[in-house]
Protein backbone atom coordinates (compact mmCIF):
# COMPACT_ATOMS: atom_id res chain seq x y z
CA UNK A 1 0.00 0.00 0.00
CA UNK A 2 0.86 3.49 -0.62
CA UNK A 3 -0.10 6.68 1.91
CA UNK A 4 -0.91 9.65 0.27
CA UNK A 5 -0.49 12.90 2.39
CA UNK A 6 -2.30 16.60 2.04
CA UNK A 7 -4.50 13.91 -0.23
CA UNK A 8 -7.25 16.61 -0.21
CA UNK A 9 -4.78 19.36 -2.03
CA UNK A 10 -3.59 20.42 -5.70
CA UNK A 11 -1.09 17.66 -5.84
CA UNK A 12 -1.70 15.06 -3.32
CA UNK A 13 -5.37 14.63 -4.95
CA UNK A 14 -4.17 13.75 -8.05
CA UNK A 15 -1.57 11.23 -7.08
CA UNK A 16 -4.29 9.73 -5.30
CA UNK A 17 -6.41 9.39 -8.40
CA UNK A 18 -3.48 8.40 -10.63
CA UNK A 19 -2.21 5.35 -7.95
CA UNK A 20 -6.06 4.46 -8.03
CA UNK A 21 -6.49 4.29 -11.67
CA UNK A 22 -2.72 2.22 -11.69
CA UNK A 23 -3.82 -0.36 -9.69
CA UNK A 24 -7.09 0.03 -7.85
CA UNK A 25 -8.66 0.89 -4.23
CA UNK A 26 -6.35 -1.26 -2.54
CA UNK A 27 -3.16 0.62 -3.98
CA UNK A 28 -3.61 4.13 -2.00
CA UNK A 29 -4.31 5.28 1.94
CA UNK A 30 -5.57 9.07 1.68
CA UNK A 31 -4.26 10.69 4.50
CA UNK A 32 -6.78 13.99 5.17
CA UNK A 33 -6.68 16.41 7.92
CA UNK A 34 -10.23 16.30 8.22
CA UNK A 35 -13.17 13.93 7.14
CA UNK A 36 -15.70 13.61 4.54
CA UNK A 37 -13.61 13.62 1.84
CA UNK A 38 -14.62 12.44 -1.36
CA UNK A 39 -12.57 9.74 -3.71
CA UNK A 40 -12.71 6.96 -5.90
CA UNK A 41 -14.86 4.53 -4.19
CA UNK A 42 -13.12 1.82 -2.11
CA UNK A 43 -9.83 4.13 -1.53
CA UNK A 44 -8.74 4.26 2.49
CA UNK A 45 -9.24 7.20 3.97
CA UNK A 46 -8.16 7.99 7.23
CA UNK A 47 -8.08 11.58 9.33
CA UNK A 48 -4.81 12.34 10.68
CA UNK A 49 -5.82 15.62 11.86
CA UNK A 50 -3.43 18.84 11.79
CA UNK A 51 0.20 18.16 10.31
CA UNK A 52 2.76 18.38 13.21
CA UNK A 53 5.74 16.99 15.26
CA UNK A 54 2.91 15.42 17.68
CA UNK A 55 0.31 14.11 15.27
CA UNK A 56 -0.05 9.84 14.99
CA UNK A 57 0.12 8.25 11.72
CA UNK A 58 -0.05 4.70 13.13
CA UNK A 59 -3.81 3.91 11.41
CA UNK A 60 -2.29 5.62 8.11
CA UNK A 61 1.01 3.62 7.71
CA UNK A 62 -1.16 0.01 7.99
CA UNK A 63 -0.03 -2.00 5.73
CA UNK A 64 1.81 0.83 4.09
CA UNK A 65 5.21 0.31 2.14
CA UNK A 66 5.75 3.85 0.26
CA UNK A 67 4.73 7.33 1.29
CA UNK A 68 4.58 10.28 -0.81
CA UNK A 69 4.18 13.35 1.49
CA UNK A 70 2.67 16.17 -0.32
CA UNK A 71 1.24 17.60 2.89
CA UNK A 72 2.52 21.05 4.23
CA UNK A 73 2.38 24.98 4.52
CA UNK A 74 2.33 25.89 1.06
CA UNK A 75 4.36 28.67 -0.02
CA UNK A 76 1.10 31.03 -0.99
CA UNK A 77 -0.11 30.84 2.34
CA UNK A 78 2.88 32.23 4.86
CA UNK A 79 4.39 35.28 5.36
CA UNK A 80 7.79 35.72 3.97
CA UNK A 81 8.80 37.26 7.21
CA UNK A 82 10.86 35.14 9.19
CA UNK A 83 9.19 35.36 12.30
CA UNK A 84 6.94 33.48 10.98
CA UNK A 85 9.79 30.70 10.51
CA UNK A 86 8.54 28.46 13.93
CA UNK A 87 5.24 28.17 13.05
CA UNK A 88 6.53 26.83 9.47
CA UNK A 89 8.78 24.93 10.96
CA UNK A 90 6.07 23.13 13.27
CA UNK A 91 4.48 21.61 10.28
CA UNK A 92 7.01 21.14 7.39
CA UNK A 93 9.98 20.51 9.11
CA UNK A 94 8.93 18.79 12.04
CA UNK A 95 5.51 17.67 10.97
CA UNK A 96 7.50 16.30 8.28
CA UNK A 97 10.00 14.05 10.51
CA UNK A 98 7.43 13.04 12.68
CA UNK A 99 5.82 11.32 9.98
CA UNK A 100 9.09 9.59 8.57
CA UNK A 101 9.98 8.39 11.69
CA UNK A 102 6.52 6.72 12.68
CA UNK A 103 7.18 5.24 8.73
CA UNK A 104 10.90 3.72 9.40
CA UNK A 105 9.15 2.14 12.67
CA UNK A 106 6.14 0.87 10.66
CA UNK A 107 8.42 -0.70 8.05
CA UNK A 108 8.06 1.57 4.97
CA UNK A 109 10.99 1.11 2.45
CA UNK A 110 10.39 4.55 0.76
CA UNK A 111 9.57 8.00 1.57
CA UNK A 112 8.82 10.49 -1.23
CA UNK A 113 9.03 14.07 -0.16
CA UNK A 114 7.49 16.94 -2.40
CA UNK A 115 10.02 19.59 -2.06
CA UNK A 116 10.49 22.71 -4.31
CA UNK A 117 12.44 24.71 -6.63
CA UNK A 118 12.74 27.41 -3.95
CA UNK A 119 15.47 25.43 -1.83
CA UNK A 120 17.91 26.51 -5.16
CA UNK A 121 16.78 29.88 -4.99
CA UNK A 122 14.58 32.27 -6.32
CA UNK A 123 15.83 33.26 -9.62
CA UNK A 124 18.60 32.07 -12.06
CA UNK A 125 20.74 34.05 -14.61
CA UNK A 126 20.54 34.48 -17.76
CA UNK A 127 21.35 31.30 -19.56
CA UNK A 128 22.07 29.22 -16.32
CA UNK A 129 19.48 26.57 -14.37
CA UNK A 130 19.21 25.20 -11.18
CA UNK A 131 20.67 21.56 -10.76
CA UNK A 132 19.79 19.06 -8.12
CA UNK A 133 23.46 19.29 -6.95
CA UNK A 134 23.74 23.05 -6.78
CA UNK A 135 24.31 24.51 -3.43
CA UNK A 136 20.79 25.72 -1.58
CA UNK A 137 19.74 29.03 -1.11
CA UNK A 138 16.84 29.20 0.31
CA UNK A 139 15.48 32.87 0.29
CA UNK A 140 12.36 32.86 2.76
CA UNK A 141 10.73 30.90 5.81
CA UNK A 142 8.97 28.61 3.09
CA UNK A 143 12.21 27.49 1.43
CA UNK A 144 14.49 27.36 4.24
CA UNK A 145 11.36 24.98 5.84
CA UNK A 146 11.70 22.81 2.63
CA UNK A 147 15.53 22.44 2.85
CA UNK A 148 15.67 21.59 6.60
CA UNK A 149 13.44 19.08 6.09
CA UNK A 150 15.39 17.68 3.35
CA UNK A 151 18.31 17.62 5.98
CA UNK A 152 16.28 15.74 8.54
CA UNK A 153 15.01 12.71 5.96
CA UNK A 154 18.54 12.47 4.70
CA UNK A 155 20.02 12.30 8.37
CA UNK A 156 16.93 9.89 8.96
CA UNK A 157 17.88 7.62 5.46
CA UNK A 158 21.58 6.91 7.38
CA UNK A 159 20.25 6.33 10.78
CA UNK A 160 17.12 4.11 9.91
CA UNK A 161 17.98 2.65 6.44
CA UNK A 162 14.33 4.01 4.76
CA UNK A 163 15.29 5.29 1.32
CA UNK A 164 14.17 8.68 0.86
CA UNK A 165 13.39 10.34 -2.94
CA UNK A 166 13.23 14.63 -2.78
CA UNK A 167 11.46 16.04 -5.71
CA UNK A 168 11.91 19.79 -6.30
CA UNK A 169 9.12 21.10 -8.51
CA UNK A 170 8.65 24.80 -9.97
CA UNK A 171 5.14 26.14 -10.28
CA UNK A 172 3.18 23.73 -11.12
CA UNK A 173 -0.10 23.85 -12.56
CA UNK A 174 -3.14 22.12 -13.82
CA UNK A 175 -7.23 21.58 -13.30
CA UNK A 176 -7.75 23.31 -9.67
CA UNK A 177 -4.80 25.42 -9.78
CA UNK A 178 -4.07 28.21 -7.45
CA UNK A 179 -2.56 31.50 -6.28
CA UNK A 180 -0.59 33.52 -8.88
CA UNK A 181 -1.79 31.08 -11.55
CA UNK A 182 -5.11 31.38 -11.13
CA UNK A 183 -5.09 34.47 -10.72
CA UNK A 184 -3.51 35.17 -14.30
CA UNK A 185 -6.33 33.65 -15.70
CA UNK A 186 -8.76 35.32 -14.18
CA UNK A 187 -6.92 38.24 -15.34
CA UNK A 188 -7.16 37.18 -18.95
CA UNK A 189 -10.55 35.98 -18.72
CA UNK A 190 -11.68 39.04 -17.21
CA UNK A 191 -9.70 41.20 -20.46
CA UNK A 192 -7.72 42.95 -17.49
CA UNK A 193 -4.99 45.11 -19.24
CA UNK A 194 -1.26 43.93 -17.65
CA UNK A 195 1.86 46.08 -17.92
CA UNK A 196 3.95 42.84 -18.87
CA UNK A 197 4.19 43.36 -22.28
CA UNK A 198 8.22 43.69 -21.82
CA UNK A 199 9.07 40.98 -19.60
CA UNK A 200 11.14 38.62 -21.92
CA UNK A 201 12.78 35.91 -19.38
CA UNK A 202 12.68 32.52 -18.93
CA UNK A 203 10.75 30.21 -16.80
CA UNK A 204 10.26 26.74 -16.24
CA UNK A 205 6.75 25.05 -15.33
CA UNK A 206 5.78 21.57 -14.95
CA UNK A 207 1.99 20.41 -15.52
CA UNK A 208 0.66 18.31 -12.38
CA UNK A 209 -0.12 15.36 -14.78
CA UNK A 210 3.73 15.32 -15.40
CA UNK A 211 4.72 15.82 -11.74
CA UNK A 212 2.74 13.24 -10.43
CA UNK A 213 3.68 10.72 -13.30
CA UNK A 214 7.40 11.43 -11.80
CA UNK A 215 6.28 10.83 -8.03
CA UNK A 216 4.71 7.50 -8.88
CA UNK A 217 8.27 6.39 -10.96
CA UNK A 218 9.80 7.66 -7.96
CA UNK A 219 7.96 5.29 -6.05
CA UNK A 220 9.56 1.93 -7.28
CA UNK A 221 12.34 2.80 -9.52
CA UNK A 222 15.81 1.54 -7.92
CA UNK A 223 18.16 4.61 -9.04
CA UNK A 224 15.52 6.92 -7.62
CA UNK A 225 16.69 5.74 -3.46
CA UNK A 226 18.54 8.50 -2.16
CA UNK A 227 18.51 11.19 -4.91
CA UNK A 228 17.11 14.53 -5.32
CA UNK A 229 15.18 15.55 -8.45
CA UNK A 230 14.20 18.56 -10.43
CA UNK A 231 10.90 18.44 -12.92
CA UNK A 232 9.64 20.77 -15.53
CA UNK A 233 7.99 20.22 -19.00
CA UNK A 234 11.48 20.38 -20.30
CA UNK A 235 10.34 23.90 -22.48
CA UNK A 236 10.87 27.05 -20.54
CA UNK A 237 9.48 30.42 -21.58
CA UNK A 238 8.76 34.24 -20.97
CA UNK A 239 5.49 35.11 -18.87
CA UNK A 240 4.49 37.50 -21.81
CA UNK A 241 4.14 33.98 -23.98
CA UNK A 242 2.41 32.32 -21.44
CA UNK A 243 0.24 34.58 -20.94
CA UNK A 244 -0.28 34.49 -25.11
CA UNK A 245 -0.53 31.01 -24.97
CA UNK A 246 -3.12 31.16 -22.38
CA UNK A 247 -5.10 34.23 -23.94
CA UNK A 248 -5.30 32.49 -27.62
CA UNK A 249 -6.42 28.85 -25.55
CA UNK A 250 -9.35 30.54 -23.96
CA UNK A 251 -10.74 32.30 -27.37
CA UNK A 252 -9.74 35.58 -25.33
CA UNK A 253 -8.35 39.13 -26.11
CA UNK A 254 -5.00 40.04 -24.38
CA UNK A 255 -4.37 43.33 -23.34
CA UNK A 256 -0.68 43.45 -22.76
CA UNK A 257 1.16 47.23 -22.11
CA UNK A 258 5.00 47.22 -22.04
CA UNK A 259 6.82 48.90 -18.93
CA UNK A 260 10.63 47.87 -18.34
CA UNK A 261 10.97 45.40 -15.89
CA UNK A 262 12.96 47.51 -13.37
CA UNK A 263 9.70 49.83 -12.73
CA UNK A 264 7.67 47.50 -12.01
CA UNK A 265 10.07 45.87 -9.87
CA UNK A 266 10.45 49.60 -8.16
CA UNK A 267 6.35 49.60 -7.95
CA UNK A 268 6.85 46.29 -6.56
CA UNK A 269 8.73 47.18 -3.96
CA UNK A 270 6.77 50.27 -3.09
CA UNK A 271 3.55 48.04 -1.85
CA UNK A 272 6.37 45.03 -0.43
CA UNK A 273 5.94 42.54 -3.05
CA UNK A 274 9.58 42.19 -4.44
CA UNK A 275 9.16 38.47 -4.44
CA UNK A 276 6.16 38.77 -6.30
CA UNK A 277 7.64 40.82 -9.33
CA UNK A 278 10.65 38.36 -9.06
CA UNK A 279 8.09 35.50 -9.36
CA UNK A 280 7.02 37.03 -12.77
CA UNK A 281 10.13 39.08 -14.41
CA UNK A 282 13.02 37.32 -13.26
CA UNK A 283 14.42 33.86 -14.74
CA UNK A 284 13.76 30.53 -13.01
CA UNK A 285 14.99 27.60 -15.36
CA UNK A 286 15.86 24.05 -13.98
CA UNK A 287 17.78 21.25 -15.38
CA UNK A 288 16.07 18.03 -14.89
CA UNK A 289 18.78 15.78 -17.35
CA UNK A 290 19.77 14.12 -14.30
CA UNK A 291 16.04 12.97 -13.72
CA UNK A 292 15.68 11.83 -17.30
CA UNK A 293 18.71 10.14 -17.70
CA UNK A 294 18.85 8.13 -14.41
CA UNK A 295 15.16 7.27 -14.09
CA UNK A 296 14.27 7.12 -18.05
CA UNK A 297 11.86 9.44 -17.74
CA UNK A 298 10.70 12.46 -20.19
CA UNK A 299 7.25 14.69 -19.52
CA UNK A 300 4.32 12.75 -20.59
CA UNK A 301 2.66 16.17 -21.82
CA UNK A 302 4.40 18.91 -23.53
CA UNK A 303 3.74 22.40 -22.25
CA UNK A 304 1.40 22.98 -24.87
CA UNK A 305 -0.87 19.84 -23.98
CA UNK A 306 -0.61 20.72 -20.21
CA UNK A 307 -2.38 24.17 -20.99
CA UNK A 308 -4.78 22.52 -22.99
CA UNK A 309 -5.94 20.33 -20.28
CA UNK A 310 -5.61 23.07 -17.96
CA UNK A 311 -7.88 25.12 -20.22
CA UNK A 312 -10.16 22.56 -21.25
CA UNK A 313 -10.99 21.08 -17.59
CA UNK A 314 -11.37 25.04 -16.50
CA UNK A 315 -11.81 27.48 -19.28
CA UNK A 316 -13.88 30.01 -17.63
CA UNK A 317 -13.79 29.22 -13.59
CA UNK A 318 -10.88 31.18 -12.89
Amino acid sequence: MILVTGATGFVGRAVVNQLFLDGGANTVVAAVRIGDVAFPQGVRTVTVGEVDRSTDWRRALYDVYEVVHCAGIAHTAVSTKFDHLSAIREVNVLGTLNLARQAAQAGVKRFIFVSSIKVNGECTKVGERFKPDDQPNPADPYSLSKFEAETALRSLSDETGMEIVIVRPPLVYGPGVKANFATMLRFINLNFPMPLGAVKNKRSFVALDNLVDLLILCLHHPSAAGQIFLVSDNEDISIRELLTRLAKKMEKRLFLFSLPSSWLENIAAVFGKQREAQSICGNLQVDIIKTRLLLGWTPKLTLDQGLDRLIGQCPQEQ
